[in-house]
């Protein structure tokens, strides 16, 4: 394993059309890629073919294209990893039986444990870039009584999933996330009673996850959550 970069958090990222072997960074605090967001060392590689349209919708041509991915973050130095898509889920097993660091590709892996923290009447509202492709499938609960505790509310047609399917994407403003979110989880708590708790699929929504929280009242989980989880856990 090289040194270069030790005690590193790995992320694969989506194609956002950088040159290869670019490290982005984020102007926007909150983000994966801002600096500011972790105290410890993020690297990064690029998922070569995966635009956040066809991660999206679920392209499994992209599995090898992870993998190998993968390996390079952990010949880099990385410790454990993560990704820059919730859809990302699909290729979780995939990529955790291929390298030898813990792996957690998605915000939905903390579903079943925020399921246990509410009470049983409690409801998660799931708030994804796009409800339409995110099926009972990806939430992985055996039990039938947990899923009829999920509910899920997409900002698809939104400016963010707008600027998103283009390539490559133009970055959204902090505040057109924050409106995308807020009239979804709106629609949310009209449609469905009981919500106790939203956690966020889409990597772009920490950006606002301190304003959503604020402006509802509830707990707020999303993908910078796992990542301190899983990157402390594996600091040697």
């Amino acid at each position: 394993m090289s040194q270069q970069q030790p005690q590193s958090l790995g992320i694969l990222n989506l194609e956002r059309g950088l040159p290869r072997g670019t490290e982005p960074v984020d102007p926007r605090p909150g983000h994966l890629f801002y600096r500011g967001t972790f105290d410890f060392p993020i690297i990064s590689e690029t998922v070569e073919g995966a635009w956040a349209e066809n991660v999206i919708r679920g392209d499994p041509s992209l599995e090898r294209a992870y993998i190998a991915a993968a390996k390079r973050l952990v010949d880099r130095g990385a410790i454990a990893i993560s990704a820059n898509c919730g859809f990302t889920i699909r290729h979780q097993k995939a990529i955790a039986e291929t390298v030898d660091v813990p792996v957690a590709t998605s915000s939905l892996l903390l579903l079943p444990i925020l399921l246990r923290q509410l009470p049983a009447a409690g409801k998660i509202a799931i708030i994804t870039a796009d409800s339409q492709c995110l099926g009972v499938d990806l939430l992985q609960l055996d039990d039938p009584a947990d899923v009829e505790r999920v509910v899920i509310g997409g900002v698809e047609g939104g400016r963010l999933w707008q600027n998103e399917m283009r390539r490559p994407p133009p970055l959204t403003k902090p505040e057109d996330i924050e409106s995308d979110v807020l009239e979804c989880v709106r629609r949310v708590r009209e449609k469905h009673s009981g919500v106790s708790a939203l956690l966020f699929e889409c990597t772009a929504f920490p950006i606002v996850s301190s304003s959503i929280r604020r402006a509802t009242g509830f707990p707020v989980y999303d993908i910078t959550s796992l990542c301190r989880l899983t990157f402390l856990s594996a600091t040697k």
